[in-house]
């Protein structure tokens, strides 16, 4: 590392940028789909397998990129997308590639309304292809739990109320009759040095339980002082930080978590301005796993995620979502 470099955060390093857009639109459609037949079958050299029978000799139907079987009752068809969250997509590989590069691209998210800008599609295409790349996202960690030393909070998200125009008209904002009822609260356990995983409650405290699911009972958790976390000592060596006393004190913080909230709330009102809190644990997700990867170049993003959801069954909750 030169004198230069020494000190510059890694984002700012050319190594950190190994991908561009130029380059997915220069290679073309034929390299795109070369890059999505490695990332579906890289056990197989990027060679096309059977979905269906496992098949390992097929056709090639190169004017339409698909692939046919030729064993003898079975002859199925399909593409490097077959049985993917990207099945039945019509955009073209290129296009896709690209989309996917924009979205890991963006430290904050990008909005569907960029995305739809900057690949020329509808809103409505961006949309899903975003959320189908986040739940692909969710998958990564899957069932996994955190150890070692764990930090633990919750911020709040949505739900806002637009005061009334005159002051006499308004009303006291902070009482249940007066809410919309859209308020959630994003909970996190964050390990340092490890894997970030995220839920969405209506309350803070709903969260103690999502916290002892997830939460190795070796690992010591680093709380603030809200009353619920109290329960966590009987399960785990806890630590706790006063805030109204300090950020940091005796070795207890919650700074790492506080980050990642910080990360969510940029996203949310700096990118997207409303999120639905049907959807809100995707974005939380989303946030997570460009957290968990942020020391990775651009390429490498890329291909996690494009690996990631080629590894994802069909989606039952992004499948056909514009037509219920």
């Amino acid at each position: 590392m030169t004198q230069a470099t020494k000190g510059t955060h890694f984002l700012l390093l050319a190594k950190a940028r190994t991908m561009s857009l130029r380059e997915v639109f220069a290679a073309g459609e034929e390299a795109a789909f070369s890059t999505f037949c490695g990332m579906r079958w890289p056990e197989n050299d990027g060679k096309p397998v059977c979905p269906r029978c496992g098949g390992l000799e097929v056709f090639h139907i190169t004017t339409r990129r698909k692939f046919k079987c030729k064993n003898a009752g079975c002859y199925h068809q399909f593409s490097p997308t077959s049985g993917t969250i990207f099945a039945s997509r019509k955009m073209a590989y290129v296009d896709l590639l690209a989309a996917i590069l924009i979205i890991v691209n963006g430290a904050k998210g990008v909005s569907a309304l960029q995305l739809a800008r900057d690949i020329d599609c509808q809103h409505k295409t961006a949309f899903v292809l975003a959320h189908k790349l986040r739940e692909a996202m969710a998958a990564e960690i899957a069932g996994q739990t955190v150890t070692g030393t764990v930090e633990v909070d919750g911020a709040y998200v949505g739900g806002y109320v637009k005061p009334a125009n005159h002051k006499e008209n308004r009303r006291d904002r902070r009482l249940a009759e007066n809410q919309t009822g859209k308020r959630r609260v994003v909970v996190i356990a964050r390990a340092r040095n490890g894997r970030t995983i995220t839920t969405v409650t209506k309350s803070e405290a709903d969260g103690v339980a999502f916290v002892k699911a997830v939460v190795a009972a070796d690992a010591v958790v680093h709380a603030d002082e809200a009353s619920h976390w109290d329960a966590l000592h009987a399960k785990f060596k806890t630590m706790r930080i006063n805030h109204r006393e300090a950020y940091s004190k005796n070795g207890a913080c919650t700074n790492m978590a506080e980050s990642f909230l910080a990360r969510l709330r940029k996203m949310v009102e700096g990118q997207h301005h409303h999120v639905s809190p049907q959807h809100l644990h995707q974005y939380a997700t989303h946030a997570a796993w460009a957290e968990d990867h942020r020391r990775e170049d651009n390429g490498q993003l890329c291909h996690r995620a494009l690996g990631l959801a080629l590894a994802h069954p069909v989606s039952r909750n992004w499948k056909g979502y514009w037509q219920r």
